[in-house]
């Protein structure tokens, strides 16, 4: 696992608060599925039937991403615009570089 590492401060909720439970229940099930991934390779599971399971993974965690950035561009750089230009401006540019790391991945 990567060390988090935090832009640009923050003040209030963040825009994935009033989900965050459902967000904590997608994760966990996505750390199931790759404990079972692990359990996969223990057992010699053919190759085809792990990249199988290695793809919804994939795909969970991208539904995951889309979400968050969803809830960040609705929340987060919305209340930056609001408080001015250059708030709102930085919030772009540091969503339109997180956009561009989901991308790249």
């Amino acid at each position: 696992m990567t060390e988090h590492t935090h832009h640009a401060s923050h003040d209030g909720a963040h825009g994935y608060a009033s989900d965050k439970e459902a967000y904590l229940k997608r994760m966990r099930r996505i750390e199931g599925q790759v404990r079972g991934i692990a359990r996969m390779i223990d057992e010699d599971v053919y190759c085809i039937d792990i990249l199988t399971q290695v793809s919804a993974v994939k795909s969970a965690l991208q539904a995951v991403s889309l979400a968050l950035v969803e809830d960040h561009l609705g929340h987060c750089v919305v209340d930056a615009a609001r408080q001015s230009d250059d708030a709102g401006a930085e919030k772009v540019r540091e969503a339109a570089e997180a956009i561009g790391r989901l991308v790249r991945s």
